[in-house]
């Protein structure tokens, strides 16, 4: 391979590099090992999300230096460096969710502030947990830098007692062992080989959903999201990044050539015919929001309605990501979304090629297991549904993939709780009627804060047997892998004075999935009523800190949960400066 040209007077990294008065930065570089052709060439931050809080990230560091490998390959001088990440999984079902969705941002914000602080010429950001995908590709989209993501891979499923297992399957077995139909012996038994390998939740949660988005927009190589963390092909994926960065930066493709408001919704596609996570609906606006584009829970919701569900994925299916990359992967479910002309085939991609020239290249089709055919999808319409109606103004979504056309039509009194532990011990103890919906408010992102995940209340419903005799809707989040009648986003939030907050007792609330409404039977009249009546915010725990920050910059949930204006405010491209 012979060398490009680079010309470092057009690259940030000439203001710690070039000229007489960068000798004291060069001097660091020295320090480093980093030799005087490396100092002159492009550099380039491999960013990683490696931690050792929980099995999504653990493999990251290693597949770090495959990346690095690749760099060096095509003469750019890789520098290595992490952020944060908060493990759903781990933070699940107590305080520490509240930190989740804030570390999106602060994954985003850090990555940006050490691109900017070192001047690095482009990126390549590895992530392996739910909000540590759409925080790297905010930094990359933010920055507008060459940019190559590549997810760290899913985990291996578990087995147990002959079947496929995940993670989802234990949360579930704590509500089975609560009703008394599993035995402590055989909770501890399936938790013990429910995860045996490094990667993220196997299943179409959020971490494999937001991987998928990451080639469906375009930010990362074809097919390179879906082989399990394990497996040494990934280390090529990590070589071929690499290299596809310096490709991008010698033709100064930037991450904005990439992210458009047709890759965008190239990524909601393949969000709504996999039966992908809700938090979907959060993540693409905030990535929109990056570039200054107007891309809301409406508009990802109007793509799902019309896209057909029509690849098998758990948790409202039968497969785990694993099984959708030997099927093929993504490539083979676009090439699906191609054929019914539901695909933006000029959209430019992290290969530098455009997708249309990208899918003339998947040789493999759809095997009518995992993948069915476009044709004959599982359901004519996406997984994910967005409600709208006079209890959520602003907009609410509901996962109805996998579930049968008579449990997507819901109609009972309201239950409520002020807060997700409440509703967790009632459902522990059982005091919550069948036919009920239970509704969980003061979890927004600001009234949270920090809108928390419901996966443990909603997990011990399926596992009491109740996920079809009970609704729920919250101004919170669900797990990618909840399923049942679970309703989410609800908007405006309690904090912000929206109808959820005005909900009592017995409140007759009608969810209805093929009509997109959710509704409370109450007039306008009443509502304005109980407004005049309504005390206000309920005062948190969390006066100071990073949530407390937080709360007082998040902006509302159909536009993303984001805390700075975005592209639209911008006085500068930091490539340019």
């Amino acid at each position: 391979m012979l060398k490009p040209p680079f010309d470092k007077n057009k690259l940030p990294s000439r203001y710690v590099t070039e000229g007489p008065a960068r000798a004291p930065h060069r001097s660091y570089m020295y320090a480093m090992g980093v030799s005087e052709e490396e100092i002159h060439q492009p550099l380039v931050g491999v960013a990683t999300c490696w931690n050792e809080a929980a099995p999504c990230n653990i493999a990251l560091n290693r597949q770090a230096q495959s990346v690095k490998m690749g760099v060096k390959q095509a003469f750019g001088t890789p520098r290595e460096f992490t952020t944060i990440t908060v493990t759903d999984g781990i933070a699940m079902g107590h305080e520490g969710m509240r930190s989740s969705l804030a570390s999106r941002e602060a994954i985003a914000d850090t990555v940006e502030l050490t691109m900017r602080g070192h001047c690095y010429d482009a990126i390549v950001g590895l992530a392996g947990c739910d909000k540590s995908l759409p925080g790297m590709m905010m930094a990359m989209v933010r920055l507008n830098t060459p940019s190559v993501f590549i997810y760290g891979g899913s985990i291996l499923p578990g087995r147990y007692e002959g079947r496929d297992v995940t993670v989802q399957d234990v949360f579930e077995a704590v509500g089975q062992h609560q009703a008394g139909n599993l035995s402590s012996c055989e909770l501890e038994k399936l938790e013990a080989v429910a995860c045996p390998s490094a990667g993220a939740c196997g299943g179409q949660f959020t971490a494999n959903t937001m991987a998928c988005v990451s080639e469906a927009i375009g930010l990362a190589l074809p097919n390179s999201s879906g082989a399990p963390a394990p497996y040494e092909s990934r280390d090529q994926y990590g070589e071929a990044s690499g290299r596809a960065v310096m490709n991008l930066l010698e033709k100064n493709i930037r991450a904005r050539d990439v992210v458009t408001l047709k890759s965008l919704e190239n990524a909601a596609r393949v969000v709504a015919c996999t039966g992908g996570s809700t938090n979907a609906g959060l993540h693409l606006p905030a990535i929109a929001h990056e570039a200054g584009l107007d891309f809301f829970l409406d508009d990802v919701c109007e793509i799902f309605r019309d896209t057909p569900y029509f690849v098998d994925l758990k948790p409202g299916g039968a497969y785990v990501a694993k099984d959708l990359y030997e099927a093929g992967g993504v490539p083979v479910v676009m090439k699906e979304l191609r054929k019914a002309g539901l695909i933006h085939e000029d959209c430019m991609t992290a290969t530098g090629r455009t997708m249309g020239e990208e899918l003339d290249l998947v040789e493999r089709e759809a095997d009518g297991r995992v993948i069915y055919p476009v044709e004959t999808p599982i359901s004519t319409t996406g997984g994910v549904v967005g409600l709208k109606g006079n209890l959520a103004p602003d907009g609410a979504i509901v996962k109805i993939a996998g579930m049968a056309d008579e449990d997507i039509v819901f109609t009972g009194p309201a239950r409520v709780f002020e807060c997700e532990e409440d509703a967790f011990e009632a459902v522990q103890k059982r005091t919550y009627k069948e036919g009920e919906v239970i509704v969980i408010r003061n979890e927004g992102p600001a009234g949270g804060p920090g809108m928390r995940e419901m996966l443990s209340t909603t997990a011990a419903l399926s596992g009491q047997g109740m996920g079809k005799k009970v609704a729920l809707i919250t101004d919170g989040r669900f797990s990618g892998a909840t399923r049942g009648f679970c309703v989410g986003h609800v908007g405006p939030e309690s904090a912000h004075g929206g109808p959820i907050a005005l909900i009592k007792d017995g409140d007759m609330i009608t969810i209805d999935a093929p009509k997109g409404e959710i509704s409370v039977d109450l007039d306008d009249a009443e509502l304005a009523r109980r407004r005049a009546d309504w005390a206000g915010p309920r005062e948190t725990i969390y006066a100071s800190g990073a949530l407390y920050k937080y709360a007082q910059l998040v902006g509302e949930t159909y536009k993303g949960a984001v805390t700075h204006p975005g592209g639209k405010a911008e006085r500068h491209v930091y490539m340019d400066l």
